[in-house]
């Protein structure tokens, strides 16, 4: 049986790659004598289904053979005809019968599985809906606000992250991220400079702002003196300063004064929102974004608003998100976000009501908290499958199998030291996201490069990946 064969190779491949930890050979043997126990107890399931699927069977072709005898009494010398019949349907009720059986045991199986796993409850859909209404608000009020000033511009945010793509790893952890694109007032140009220092692997910039001619505006009645035409005096005495002046640390936007200048924006107008009248608002301690917290009785949402300059009128920006601990705060990573939240979309409107390629990341993602595998790192694989596994095979049934595919290839991409971005130099992305040139056609970015250039972090990383599946073998131990 198909099945059958697919759980034991499965088996195989978790005794195979539990490797001597902790207390050495003892360890590893106790591994392998949990794992055979655990395939004596998928057995004995497989079992319990054949005999179930050859009682029905029996059933079946009992009642055919009644059919056939009523047949031959009745027709005479007809009854070649009808057995006929008879008989290739049978040969292909039995290939179905086995094909469905197997179906029905992985289905089975995966059940199971859904079961027995404790899935977070939060309806990230709500949350997600609340966010998008709160900072709703917030984008009216603050062109209320800015309005005639010389501060960035906030456009409508976009929401990002893990809970906008539909799954999270831990409901208490839950962080409701959303990117709120700047664009330059009035008398001011973003200029966005790619940081060359920085290693070939990531792509860092930097966002000059440029004071431009505004003599014209002037002239056609506009109540703003030119920065760069006016004498200084004039401009102090009668206009608010300019952006170079508050935002920026020489002529690059600053991350850090950026998020502070937020930060009093929140505070200032929280308590014109409607949300106000029934949330209290916490503001949360971060250096290049602004995180706050709003409860209402046991209903709780965190949100960290992250500020971001689009690369013209696609779905690649630089953004405040840190890559590094030390992130200077005159550096703007690059962010693709927006184009994985559009990924998520698009794969959403393609699969059948049933699918589970969400449940598969988010159960992923949960099983190897604690260690330093990243969330992303698993992202990152979950998207290169979704990519090239139709989405009509993340079905119950296939639970399992794509919880295998995960895991192998984690395994391979840890063993060749190579995880390949999924937005940079992807190719095979759908056609509704916008990528600019430079991205499309980059190389390859290695996720991995780390564990080239570090051998103790390759160690250490193959070491992580073996507590990863001795869990997930427990995990499938678990199954009655």
């Amino acid at each position: 049986m198909g099945s059958l064969a697919f759980w034991f190779l499965l088996l195989q491949s978790l005794v195979h790659y539990l490797r001597p930890v902790g207390d050495g050979l003892d360890e590893a043997m106790r591994l392998r004598m949990e794992a055979r126990a655990m395939s004596q107890e998928v057995e004995k399931i497989l079992l319990e289904w054949e005999v179930e699927q050859l009682t029905l069977k029996q059933s079946r072709g009992a009642w055919r053979e009644l059919l056939c005898d009523g047949a031959a009494n009745e027709d005479g010398a007809g009854n070649e005809v009808v057995i006929a019949a008879a008989n290739a349907e049978n040969n292909n009720n039995d290939v179905r019968e086995a094909e469905e059986g197997e179906h029905d045991i992985e289905d089975y199986t995966g059940r199971i599985l859904m079961e027995r796993i404790q899935w977070p409850v939060q309806d990230l859909q709500k949350g997600c809906e609340w966010t998008t209404d709160l900072m709703a608000n917030f984008t009216i009020y603050f062109g209320h606000i800015l309005s005639g000033s010389f501060y960035p511009v906030l456009q409508r945010a976009i929401g990002v992250g893990s809970a906008f793509e539909g799954w999270s790893p831990r409901e208490q952890d839950v962080v409701y991220r959303v990117l709120v694109p700047m664009t330059p007032p009035r008398g001011h140009t973003f200029h966005l400079e790619r940081d060359t220092e920085e290693q070939r692997h990531v792509r860092n910039f930097r966002v000059r702002v440029q004071l431009e001619c505004t003599c014209t505006r002037e002239q056609q009645g506009e109540n703003m003196l030119c920065f760069l035409h006016h004498p200084e005096e004039e401009l102090r005495r009668n206009q608010d300063p300019s952006l170079l002046h508050t935002l920026c640390t020489g002529t690059y936007l600053d991350v850090q004064k950026t998020a502070r200048w937020f930060y009093q924006l929140v505070r200032a107008i929280w308590p014109a929102l409607p949300q106000s009248h029934t949330w209290r608002l916490v503001l949360l301690p971060s250096k290049r974004s602004c995180q706050f917290q709003v409860t209402k009785g046991r209903e709780s949402f965190r949100i960290e608003v992250l500020f971001g300059v689009r690369q013209g009128d696609l779905d690649i920006f630089v953004s405040s998100q840190p890559r590094q601990a030390c992130t200077p705060s005159t550096t703007w990573p690059e962010t693709y976000a927006v184009a994985e939240v559009k990924f998520f979309k698009y794969i959403a409107r393609q699969a059948p009501p049933d699918s589970l390629h969400l449940k598969c990341l988010q159960f992923f993602t949960r099983l190897q908290l604690g260690l330093g595998i990243s969330t992303y790192t698993t992202k990152t694989i979950v998207m290169h499958l979704l990519n090239i596994i139709p989405v009509s095979r993340w079905r119950r049934r296939d639970f399992v199998r794509r919880l295998v595919d995960i895991s192998e290839d984690l395994r391979l991409c840890v063993e060749v030291r190579r995880l390949n971005h999924f937005i940079l130099g992807n190719r095979r992305l759908p056609g509704e996201i916008s990528l600019p040139p430079e991205v499309q056609m980059a190389k390859t970015c290695n996720l991995f490069h780390h564990l080239v250039m570090d051998p103790a972090a390759h160690s250490q990383a193959m070491s992580e990946y073996v507590d990863l599946r001795m869990w997930l073998v427990e995990m499938l131990e678990s199954i009655p």
